[in-house]
């Protein structure tokens, strides 16, 4: 299929034919990463902004990579040294950014809904690289495009997503993105992080590690993320890591085939021990070239859009 959309905001508005697509994309963009020459000039004379108004490291890396090797100019925007500080607005700071002659903008902003507050007002390309704990999509794709990479198809599958679901925008895109693809998605954590609510989305919900694992095809671990946490949501690291830590140990209770995942940061010995990380199992370096691809992939569809305003999102 052709794509028509000019911006990339979530996974929940996606097809299951548009996500294919991304997916398809990438693939035979992962191809020219593993060329001695990794550059197309897909995206040659095209502008990329990065405003990235929430700390990052490696979305912003991966996608700063992913645009200069479609031949894009890239510009870094980083909101502890701009005019954000001094009261600016975000739709004044990215109207400028397009009067510069911005055709894409990358943001990351820790309120849900500011990316697509800004497609609406903005002619530029507008890509979602998280918004508070709504949506990630690009992480999204990545995780789907891994899983889909190392067992063949994503229908069928049975994915356990462990750890911090409530504040977890990587969840919500995986969750999305998965079911629309016929994959069985189990959450699991404790109660607080993963209210029965998620079952609405067509989720199982466990608060039992040794029944989340036992049947998954895929264990995909999410941070445990400090700064969007109340303290209150559970007594202590320590406590956390006894009930829905990933020791070796733990993993004697899965299929020998079982993958583990971690979007990264990891927090090693809290939701993952280092050797489960490092192990064979693991497919957590893969996820990073991957999203290098899948990053690729949607600035080079988005751009080929026609952005008609039915496709506006």
């Amino acid at each position: 299929m052709t794509w028509h959309r000019k911006d990339l905001l979530d996974l929940q508005s996606l097809s299951a034919e548009e996500i294919v697509t991304v997916l398809d994309t990438a693939r035979e963009f992962k191809a020219v990463g593993e060329r001695h020459i990794k550059k197309v000039p897909a995206l040659r004379g095209k502008t990329v902004v990065n405003l990235f108004v929430e700390p990052s490291t490696r979305t912003r890396i991966s996608f700063e990579l992913a645009a200069q090797r479609l031949s894009a100019d890239v510009i870094n925007f980083s909101a502890e040294a701009s005019s954000l500080r001094k009261g600016e607005t975000l739709k004044d700071t990215a109207k400028n950014l397009e009067a510069l002659n911005a055709d894409f903008i990358v943001i990351r902003h820790s309120a849900a809904g500011a990316p697509h507050f800004l497609a609406r007002v903005l002619g530029s390309h507008v890509v979602n690289a998280g918004d508070g704990a709504h949506e990630h999509p690009t992480q999204g794709l990545l995780d789907i495009f891994t899983m889909r990479e190392k067992k063949g198809r994503v229908e069928g599958l049975r994915v356990t997503i462990l750890g911090d679901i409530l504040y977890s925008r990587v969840a919500r895109s995986n969750i999305w993105g998965l079911q629309k693809l016929g994959a069985q998605v189990t959450l699991c954590g404790p109660p607080t992080l993963v209210p029965r609510t998620f079952e609405a989305m067509g989720c199982r919900v466990v608060h039992d590690l040794k029944q989340a694992i036992r049947d998954a095809d895929v264990i995909n671990l999410l941070r445990i993320q400090h700064e969007r946490q109340r303290k209150s949501m559970f007594p202590g690291l320590g406590e956390y890591t006894n009930l829905f830590g990933i020791t070796q140990s733990r993993l004697a209770d899965t299929k020998p085939d079982a993958l583990i995942m971690h979007p990264g940061p990891i927090n090693r010995g809290v939701e993952v021990d280092g050797d489960v990380a490092d192990g064979e199992r693991s497919v957590i370096l893969e996820q990073v070239t991957n999203g290098l691809a899948i990053r690729m992939a949607a600035l080079y569809l988005i751009n080929s859009s026609r952005g008609d305003s039915a496709a506006h999102n």
